[in-house]
């Protein structure tokens, strides 16, 4: 067994890969700046080593046997392999790291989110490339994005427990922990919306707002707070009110248009639906409902500190466009 790991090397896995892309030995070897017989030589040791007939030699052409694919199948994933771990301990070296974890609010801009993801995964697979490597940075970032959805309370939970090393989103209710930094992202209006079929939307009283002794007797529809660990937040529901509770807020929007309860959503995500009149928008005794949002990182070691991956996203999240887009932009809707 040691033997037969000794002989696949890069080097012997470069060269099968040479000989069957230039379908002969006599071209792999002029390719490869060798005499033929020399590369002969070589294959028979890695043949003999493995045990195995990696050409067929009966004709003119060098074709792979089956052991031969499959070997070449491999090689090429692990010669991929070892330099995208060579690149990336280079990246690590100058300072980008391995991983960077976000945690997303869920009622935050997907779409600017993503947008942001593009712009990043460009920026990091530019970073270091110079010639002709500049333009072959289809292998992607060294810094490998892990981006995960929350809600509530259960986006600070993810960055203080140190799942994450960013979070976008976070409610300002929250007491900052240590070596934890927070900025303003912007604030979030709510809207109280439900379908134009609900009873609310056909009740009497013309546009009196609706107070909690009759809010009490319909069903509202809220989304769970994913936090585990840290006491989950429950926002405008009253006791006693049956509740319909779903996971997401893209969730909470089908069934509000669905008529299935009533409730409080982001104005851009209901903006679009009150314009078509698929949502009705009705006052409530409460007023009208904000929230600041903000953005926080791990900052144990100060800004200077950080990685590169994570001050690019801080260097953007200081754009106010940036900022604005993700607190008012949602699917159907420009800021």
């Amino acid at each position: 067994m040691p033997e037969r790991r000794n002989v696949l090397t890069p080097e012997a896995l470069a060269m099968i890969d040479t000989i069957a892309r230039s379908g002969s030995f006599a071209a792999a070897a002029r390719e490869m700046g060798k005499v033929p017989s020399a590369l002969t030589y070589s294959v028979r040791q890695l043949e003999d080593a493995l045990d195995v007939l990696l050409f067929d030699r009966s004709s003119r052409q060098a074709r792979p046997t089956a052991a031969g694919e499959e070997l070449l199948a491999e090689g090429r994933r692990l010669l991929q392999e070892m330099d995208a771990v060579a690149n990336r301990v280079r990246r690590v070296a100058s300072g980008w790291e391995t991983e960077l974890a976000i945690s997303v609010e869920d009622i935050v801009s997907q779409t600017t989110i993503f947008e942001l993801v593009e712009a990043f995964c460009g920026v990091c697979g530019l970073e270091g490339a110079t010639g002709a490597a500049a333009g072959a940075a289809g292998s992607g970032p060294a810094t490998r994005l892990r981006l995960r959805s929350d809600v509530l309370a259960g986006t600070w939970e993810a960055l203080v427990s140190g799942h994450v090393d960013l979070a976008i989103g976070v409610g300002g209710d929250f007491a900052h922990g240590a070596g934890i930094e927070t900025r303003p992202l912007g604030p979030m209006e709510f809207v109280f919306c439900v379908a134009p079929h609900h009873p609310l939307a056909r009740r009497g009283g013309g546009g009196d707002a609706l107070g909690d002794a009759e809010l009490v007797h319909h069903r509202a529809v809220a989304v769970a707070d994913s936090a585990q660990r840290l006491n989950r937040i429950t926002v405008n529901l009253l006791p006693g009110q049956d509740v319909l509770t779903v996971a997401s807020m893209r969730a909470k929007l089908e069934a509000l248009l669905r008529g299935l309860g009533c409730g409080y959503l982001p104005e851009p995500w209901a903006r679009p639906h009150l314009e078509t009149g698929r949502l009705v928008a009705l006052p409530t005794a409460r007023g009208e409902r904000k929230a600041t949002l903000h953005y926080a990182w791990r900052a144990e070691r100060g800004r200077a500190g950080l990685g590169r991956a994570l001050q690019w996203w801080l260097a953007q999240l200081e754009r106010p466009a940036t900022r604005k887009a993700l607190v008012e932009r949602q699917a159907g809707t420009l800021a």
